[in-house]
């Protein structure tokens, strides 16, 4: 594993993580005007480890996505040392489980324990921790040894200093990287003062960088407040939420930006990564605030796609560019790839192009089912299925053999059960065999099913137990579903 130069949290100005707010888009920005390192928003662990890491060639990222195809965590080799995955979790092994699962394309990792909101407490995460330091100490301690990269922390304050201080030094002894500390209890809002003491006990309490946060209300309106408030604190570094989500370019030391131009470079930032549109809106509308009821803000707040907030901001001509551009290196990948596969073919597979559609089958038929019926009755091995997805459009192919021959069609599908289906019928009508569709007449499956039901009634009918033997069931599994194919 290759291991980076580790990531210093001395000195540094940094986005803190926000829900909605801190997908790439706003990550990549930030960097732009000038912070050092940027959290991602928080990602629960047990999403994240549905998640397949998948190469997106026509992007230039690695995607995270989830079974429903949604990309869960997106980043690029632009922030790759820079970027700090933060995570909801509750439980050590699956908190492992993921940051070894991200490590090698993030610069850091950090647990969540100061988030107020139900949706992380009620799972006991977020600050739900911060009442169980053993809970706390297992998680922390349990990442540290399991990972190259630095581990951090991110709390809020206890009602007490004194609890708060001997939590803290409680969590350095893990061997944590830096904390981060929210200057507010759980119970408090931004519009409660933000406990600068606090932090700068912490901050005189432990030999670790303390990363001081929540000063966006009461201290930071502009770049120079920002030593403003770490000075006040003692902090090593400042992280900040709501005054980088208003306006990113908080972080350069030259002055805010223009909005406008923000919100421009916002918006190339997220059609050139393929920001989805409800996410691309929530950020815009946070810029905006004040300015949500000029005929601008109302546009906006209308947009039902990229394309239409791209019209809302003048920037309709960057929007088709750029889409073009993804077409048309997405046609040349596809063209390259469809190349390398008519190369790389053994060309001692059967190919036809066939796909598989449920509608001309009776109900919990499918043409592997056949396959496996004949395979039996010619008293052949049952058929092996090699399955493939390509990283392009993540669309399947398989190879089924048979008798020692080998068939595939020659259409990617959606799914790996759509896949091996289309496969069998290759092999189906290679060997003249039945495939079980409706316009084959009598499906003599049907009827062995149907002659079982009947079995088991008369069984019931003469009071006789109604399990069947553990041999019976077996094979009746087996040709019900797709569970006698080695899986992949």
């Amino acid at each position: 594993m290759t291991v980076n130069t580790p990531l210093c949290f001395r000195g540094k100005k940094i986005l803190a993580p926000m829900v909605r707010v801190g997908t790439l888009p706003m990550r990549l920005l930030a960097l732009d005007y000038g912070a050092d390192i940027v959290y991602c928003e928080e990602l629960i662990d047990i999403k994240m480890l549905q998640c397949k890491r998948v190469i997106n060639d026509v992007l230039e990222t690695v995607d995270f996505v989830a079974p429903n195809e949604r990309v869960v965590f997106r980043t690029c080799e632009r922030e790759r040392e820079r970027v700090v995955f933060q995570m909801g979790s509750a439980d050590a092994e699956r908190a492992l489980a993921v940051a070894k699962l991200v490590e090698s394309d993030v610069a850091g990792i950090d647990i969540n324990m100061g988030c107020p909101k139900e949706y992380s407490t009620k799972g006991g995460m977020g600050a739900a921790l911060l009442t169980d330091p053993d809970k706390i100490e297992s998680i922390l301690t349990t990442l540290v040894k399991g990972i190259c990269k630095p581990v951090t922390c991110k709390i809020r304050i206890l009602p007490s200093v004194e609890d708060t201080v001997n939590l803290v030094k409680r969590i350095e002894k893990t061997g944590i990287a830096a904390i981060a500390v929210h200057g507010r209890k759980k119970e408090e809002r931004p519009q409660h003062p933000v406990h600068c003491d606090v932090i700068k006990a912490i901050s005189e309490a432990v030999s670790i960088p303390v990363i001081a946060n929540g000063g966006s209300h009461d201290f930071i309106k502009e770049y120079t407040d920002i030593e403003t408030f770490q000075k006040v604190t003692a902090a090593s570094s400042v992280m900040i939420a709501r005054a980088a989500m208003w306006n990113p370019s908080i972080f350069r030391k030259e002055g805010f930006c223009p909005l406008k131009d923000v919100m421009q470079d916002y918006i190339k930032y997220a059609v050139r990564y393929d920001n989805h549109y409800t996410n691309t809106k929530y950020c815009l509308c946070q810029m905006l605030r004040e300015q949500l009821e000029t005929t601008q803000g109302k546009k906006l707040h209308a947009a039902q796609s990229t394309q239409e907030i791209c019209e809302v901001f003048e920037m309709g001509d960057f929007y088709e560019e750029t889409t073009a551009i993804f077409e048309a290196k997405k046609t040349s990948l596809e063209t390259k790839i469809q190349d390398e596969d008519d190369q790389m073919e053994d060309p001692d597979v059967i190919k036809m192009a066939v796909r598989f559609d449920k509608r001309e089958y009776p109900p919990q038929i499918t043409p592997k089912m056949y396959l496996l019926e004949w395979c039996r009755k010619e008293k052949h091995p049952q058929p092996v299925y090699e399955t493939v997805q390509r990283p392009l459009d993540r669309l399947f192919c398989s190879v089924v053999t048979v008798a020692e021959r080998k068939y595939r069609s020659t259409l990617w599908d959606k799914s790996k059960k759509l896949a091996e289906q289309a496969a069998a019928i290759v092999c189906l009508r290679t060997l003249g065999v039945p495939e079980g569709k409706l316009c084959e007449g009598e499906n003599h499956l049907i009827n062995k099913r149907k002659r079982g039901d009947q079995e088991r009634l008369i069984s019931r009918d003469h009071g006789e137990d109604l399990a069947e033997p553990s041999h019976k069931k077996a094979n009746f599994i087996e040709e019900t579903s797709d569970r006698n194919v080695p899986k992949m």
